[in-house]
């Protein structure tokens, strides 16, 4: 009988042991599995940040420059006007002041050709000019009277598979050989030129010492197709009498004589009668001006010193006109013997007598490689077309070094502070990344986008937090089941609507609606809530006799006839009150009267799109805050004697404030990171404005929008992917501060 009764007892103890140990492998297979979970989500969020890093650490590298080949050109030639390189860094090539151009192989250093101007009986080379280098241009002024124009070009042919030959050659810009320049047939002792399709400027210093301007316009024949030309001559009685270096901007629109420690900006687009501009005063004390030359673009004016300070001048706007003004300078790069601006960015390089090398780009204020060579007095210096080699005269021999120097344009300052950009009154941050021009210099600043990316947020966060966390704290604690049911669900549906299509919305369909009831929708705002106070007030001063034969279950949805009566009145009245306060055009008034810009796509816009959007995330957390807390809790604060206002103030949102405060964080963050509503519902113009009535650009937005059309690789691309690692950061920062906060708080109401 015994053993009958303990078999099944012992059977029943297997089986419990073998489900409890069921139930422990189980639990301990979802402890890892979950642990393993978490511990993924932190390497990849790991991996996303140093991947952002990655991509993002090149653009704040300084420059490399190494020497390549020496070549060596004849002896016998004269002293450097120009040299530089073909873009693939082949062959390499000098111009002297006389006229010899040599063409040298950078492979093994050899001669490939040389060019000696063919001049007639008599007559000498008695000066030389070069134009900007992105044109690799330069003219000869004759004893004669006459000029001779000339450019350096390379051929590419591939004679043969996978084989590349460049061929160099100087190229005559006349047809017809030397232009008469001087009538008189006089000696242009100095000379500065501009040259286009159809017009050529030329300033020149005269044998009689009379600085003079001849213009040469063409015009084509209708009937013969030969281009005409007319000259127009005017002389410059106000110019220096000692000249030490002249340049004309590539346009022919201002010429620039350098007279000791002062520069003479002429005026010359009437070349009848060019005006003296501007003197600019560059005198320092104990200080000698020894270089003048133009930046890419022709902009800017660089001023080297005998010390090595080189200062940059360029025009703006003021109450005297547009003037050149000094905006920053570049100390301790030695004695500028040489300088050299690359052909379409703001950087330039300098040698001093004792061969030191100083890469530095303007705008960014950056100074990218500062380094000693075997390049000691220096006779020319230039950038190859692509910037990526440098070919120095010095010791009777080209050296040519190769040049990695991606990303000038960025730095801290660049992105972080205002700066002065060409053709702006003052500094200014600016985001404007591309542009149509050659001349053109990214501005990629990154202060509008934050600032824009906090002004959305700020305004959605503005319109969301009110109605998210009043319409929990009613849900939650006011309303009754039935309708809780019915309306909880709705709003956590609202979360899965695309934000696409929120933004599509609001970007063609709200956004007409603000601007042509735009005091209707002030009033709107202010009527609404009155009038449900008001409602809430009449339905308290009801008799009881009335309150009992209306349902309590639906009594929230009785405010439905009074928001939708209070919405029609609000734009039924628009139009009125538009005519009365505003003279019948708002927009008009706000802009003209007010002097405030009004943008159709503005922040108000943006703010009630957004709002919609960030709503549901806020009232679903907070409303299962508030929902969650024990009743316990409010049943004995009733039972003491508060009130159910007393005890929702003062017992339930103290205990639900910590998932109340992540709420309004998650929403801040979902805020934050929001792309199609703000790239849809704004002009996405990089501002920093605070106006409700004008746009922006976030972060967000503007890596949606120009991702796709960087470079890889690029400066553009680059800084593109800081602003995402800036938004990383931002969301992190903000989830960081929710976590502390809700930690303290909860800490700090757990005992209630």
């Amino acid at each position: 009988m015994d053993s009958q009764v303990t078999e099944p007892k012992a059977m029943a103890n297997f089986l419990v042991a073998k489900g409890n140990s069921r139930r422990a492998f189980k639990d301990k297979a979802t402890q890892i599995g979950v642990s393993i979970g978490g511990i993924m989500v932190f390497v990849a969020l790991l991996l996303i940040f140093f991947y952002l890093l990655y991509v993002v650490k090149p653009i704040f590298d300084g420059a490399e420059v190494s020497p390549k080949a020496n070549m060596s050109y004849p002896d016998n030639r004269a002293a450097a006007l120009m040299v530089g390189s073909d873009e693939q860094n082949e062959i390499a090539y000098r111009v002297s002041i006389a006229g010899e151009v040599d063409f040298l192989r950078v492979a093994d250093g050899s001669l490939i050709e040389s060019h000696i101007p063919q001049l007639p009986e008599g007559v000498t080379v008695v000066s030389s000019a070069v134009a900007t280098a992105a044109e690799q241009k330069f003219a000869l002024g004759l004893s004669n009277g006459q000029v001779l124009l000339y450019r350096v070009e390379f051929g590419v042919t591939y004679p043969s598979e996978g084989k590349r030959l460049i061929t160099p050659k100087l190229r005559a810009l006349n047809a017809d050989g030397a232009i008469q320049v001087d009538e008189a047939g006089g000696s242009l002792d100095q000379l500065a030129f501009g040259l286009t399709n159809n017009q050529m400027t030329f300033a020149y210093r005269s044998g009689a010492g009379k600085w003079r301007l001849t213009r040469l316009e063409g015009e084509e024949n209708l009937l013969t197709e030969e281009v005409e030309w007319s000259a127009s001559n005017a002389v410059l009685d106000d110019a220096p009498a000692k000249v030490n270096s002249a340049l004309m901007t590539p346009d022919q629109r201002q010429l620039m004589l350098q007279s000791g420690s002062k520069v003479y900006v002429y005026d010359t687009r009437d070349a009848d009668s060019p005006s003296l501009l501007q003197v600019i005063n560059a005198e320092r004390s104990k200080l000698t001006l020894t270089r003048m030359s133009l930046l890419a673009g022709a902009s800017s004016i660089l001023l080297g010193y005998d010390n090595g300070d080189v200062a940059q001048y360029f025009q703006v706007n003021g109450e005297k006109g547009r003037l050149y003004r000094e905006i920053r300078e570049f100390k301790g790069l030695g004695k500028v013997d040489t300088l050299a601006s690359e052909f379409y960015r703001k950087s330039f390089a300098t040698v001093s007598d004792s061969g030191k090398l100083t890469l530095l780009y303007t705008t960014s204020e950056r100074e990218l490689l500062s380094e000693t060579f075997d390049i000691a007095q220096p006779k020319a210096m230039g950038f190859s077309p692509r910037s990526n080699a440098l070919v120095v005269d010095a010791g009777n021999k080209l050296h040519l070094f190769a040049v990695s120097n991606a990303h000038p344009e960025v730095s801290w300052s660049a992105l972080w502070t205002k700066v002065w950009y060409e053709g702006y009154p003052e500094p200014a941050y600016v985001w404007q990344s591309t542009s149509g021009s050659d001349d053109f210099e990214a501005k990629l600043s990154l202060m509008p986008l934050a600032f824009g990316t906090i002004k959305a947020a700020l305004y959605a966060m503005l319109f969301a937090v009110p109605l998210a966390i009043a319409g929990a704290i009613y849900t939650a604690y006011f309303m009754s089941p039935k309708v809780r049911a019915l309306v909880k669900p709705t709003i956590e549906i609202m979360e899965a609507l695309p934000t696409v299509i929120l933004g599509f919305l609001a970007g063609l369909w709200l956004a007409p609606l603000v601007e042509d009831h735009l005091p209707g929708i002030v009033l709107l705002l202010i009527l609404l809530p009155v009038s449900i106070l008001l409602s809430a007030f009449g339905w308290s001063k009801l008799p009881g006799r009335w309150k009992q034969r209306l349902p309590e279950v639906y009594q929230e949805l009785m405010l439905l006839p009074v928001i939708i009566l209070v919405g029609w009145l609000a734009f039924e009245f628009s139009p009125m009150l538009e005519v009365a306060l505003f003279g019948g055009d708002t927009r008009l008034f706000i802009t003209h009267e007010l002097g405030i810009t009004f943008d159709q796509r503005n922040a108000l816009v943006v703010g009630i799109a957004m709002g919609f959007a960030v709503i549901p995330t806020i009232f679903s957390i907070a409303e299962d805050a508030i929902f969650s807390v024990p009743r316990h809790l409010s049943n004995g604060s009733l039972a003491l004697g508060a009130t159910p206002w007393q005890t929702l103030t003062r017992v339930v949102l103290l205990t639900a404030s910590p998932g109340i405060f992540s709420a309004v964080m998650m929403g801040l963050g979902r805020a934050v990171g929001e792309t199609m509503i703000v790239l849809m519902a704004t002009g996405n113009t990089a501002i920093m404005e605070w106006s409700v009535f004008e746009g922006m650009r976030t972060l967000a937005a503007n890596i949606a929008v120009e991702m796709p059309e960087s470079a890889i690789g690029s400066s553009h691309y680059r800084v593109l992917f800081l602003a995402a690692f800036v938004l990383f950061i931002f969301t992190f920062v903000f989830n960081t501060v929710a976590e502390v906060v809700r930690q303290r708080l909860r800490e700090r109401y757990s005992s209630l």
